[in-house]
């Protein structure tokens, strides 16, 4: 989900006879617009009517099929909801189970499957409450199916991905109190603890569950009807769901790996939601009155990482330099074709505790070339790491090239393979181009900002740093926390080692008739991919 290339596999369906070998789309081109034959797929298309998504247009409708397209993995993909990697598979988790909390919009956690959380005086002892919720057998949801979801996650000789999200439980001392009361021990204070529980695959499943694939039984507001990994997944509506039931009858979601047939499938009326569109595409059918374009704001962070630890990078005047450098509403116009917003050299625009009050950087030429002269390298050459594993890197990577050669520096693009991409750069090279999804900016920190951060891309490791980290996570009162936050990232935008240029829309289409989809959650978050609260009109 974060900085995790998508898997290309091929999708043969003797069902969607449309979605050829490699996800591409068999259109016909009539009359100036694309066409499509008949589908051996029943569903609901559903009528053109008129719409913006994300607005209550009228009275939810119960009823219906909707078909979402996703890129997905292959033969591989699973419903086991704690090997949730791409955005498929969360999509589909999202839809069978829950986790106790999820992300706002502002990435804050928000209560799911835990009704309130309570901590005590040091902050390392956390009483959770369940709400009443029950699984797709009947059996309640109990402290019992909490506690086994969390060791299984953390099993040393499995590679769950919310494993080392949960690394601040003992879960060796935390107890059930009762069966809808869970006492979590931790290993130091953490104020930020319902991040933990919000965490990406943290999702609850009921205690013993180990076959995912032919049966999956969940909490989640739909129920498990079919599964071909690599093709399809059905679920039906839970009407026995603690949030409400779904209006949708049925949600399928089908793999399109290409993201021409997943705009051409819509275009066509064999879906009705296209996930994960480029702005190219966007704009091209934006207002024009066949589908619906939706926006997701600040979804991903875009940036370059300077390794903090090796020349010459290691010159706090050079880094300062390259912030210097940007242009980042050229780099936002040409490599997100303006879908995104300016950064600040700070990760997580408009969410929880950013800090907004930090003057917006601009470029200054001038001063970047004096910064590089007292650090001894004005006619400084260096090696950007970029590849096509994410949308704009080559483009941004080629941009930056031409505006740091205005300093007088010397990019030199290297292309790395998509396949390795994100392993290569973590520890080589010097500077490489760099994005991440939404998560809260606390785990930003904890996961690529501290010493023992396991994927420090920057290599930024301070003490002092660390030590800021650990009072805001003893800080109970907010506001008091707030002001800690602040200071790391004051810290972090004079002289850190991302240099964030702009944060990227997540795009997504549907048909005209589709209603109640969030515009204003970021991808990862809370209501993306929120089918249960989706309507056809």
């Amino acid at each position: 989900m974060n900085d995790v290339p998508m898997n290309d596999a091929p999708v043969n369906d003797p069902r969607f006879p449309g979605l050829r070998r490699r996800g591409f789309l068999a259109v016909a081109v009539a009359g100036g617009a694309a066409g499509l034959g008949a589908l051996a797929l029943t569903g609901c298309a559903g009528s053109s009517t008129a719409g913006a998504p994300g607005k209550a247009d009228g009275k939810p409708q119960r009823g219906g099929r909707l078909r979402a397209a996703f890129a997905g993995g292959g033969a591989s993909e699973t419903l086991d909801p704690h090997l949730s990697n791409l955005f498929a598979d969360v999509a589909r988790a999202k839809a069978l189970f829950d986790k106790l909390a999820d992300y706002g919009p502002d990435l804050s956690a928000q209560p799911r499957l835990a009704s309130k959380w309570e901590p005590n005086a040091g902050l390392d002892r956390w009483k959770v409450t369940l709400r009443e919720a029950t699984f797709h057998n009947g059996k309640p949801v109990t402290a019992q199916d909490v506690l086994y979801s969390y060791r299984r996650i953390t099993d040393p000789k499995k590679a769950f991905r919310a494993k080392a999200s949960l690394e601040p439980i003992d879960l060796g001392a935390s107890r059930a109190v009762d069966e809808r009361t869970v006492e979590f021990v931790l290993k130091r204070p953490t104020a930020e603890f319902p991040n933990v529980l919000a965490a990406f695959g943290a999702y609850i499943v009921p205690e013993g569950a180990q076959d995912f694939d032919k049966k999956p039984v969940g909490s989640g507001p739909f129920r498990f009807v079919s599964f071909a990994p690599g093709k399809s997944a059905v679920c039906k509506r839970n009407e026995d769901y603690w949030d409400g039931a779904p209006y949708l009858d049925e949600l399928e979601f089908i793999v399109a790996n290409e993201e021409s047939a997943r705009i051409n499938a819509l275009l066509g009326g064999q879906v009705e939601y296209a996930h994960e569109l480029n702005p190219t595409t966007a704009r091209a059918h934006e207002d024009q009155g066949q589908v619906q374009i939706v926006r997701l704001r600040n979804s991903a962070m875009q940036s370059f990482a300077m390794k903090t630890d090796r020349k010459p990078f290691d010159d706090k005047r050079v880094r300062e330099a390259f912030f210097l450098i940007a242009d980042r509403k050229e780099l936002v116009d040409g490599a997100l074709s303006g879908a995104g917003e300016i950064g600040n050299d700070l990760f997580g625009k408009g969410y929880e505790y950013y800090a907004d009050s930090l003057p917006q950087r601009e470029q200054d030429i001038d001063r970047a070339k004096a910064l590089l002269k007292q650090a001894g390298a004005a006619d400084l050459k260096v090696t950007l790491d970029t590849s096509p594993v994410a949308a704009g890197f080559p483009e941004a990577a080629a941009i930056f090239r031409d505006q740091a050669a205005k300093a007088g520096v010397t990019v030199q693009i290297k292309t790395g393979s998509k396949d390795s991409y994100w392993k290569d750069i973590l520890d080589s090279g010097t500077l490489c181009s760099y994005r991440s999804g939404a998560m809260p900016i606390e785990a930003h920190i904890s996961q690529r900002l501290l010493t023992g951060s396991t994927t420090n891309a920057t290599k930024w490791q301070h003490k002092d740093f660390d030590d800021l980290y650990q009072q805001a996570q003893s800080t109970k009162d907010k506001k008091q926390r707030t002001a800690v936050y602040e200071r790391m990232q004051r810290r972090l935008y004079a002289e850190g080692g991302f240099l964030v240029w702009g944060f990227a829309d997540w795009i997504l289409g549907t048909a005209r008739n589709v209603r109640g989809v969030e515009a204003k959650a970021p991808a990862n978050s809370l209501d993306w991919a929120r089918f249960d609260k989706v309507w056809l009109a």
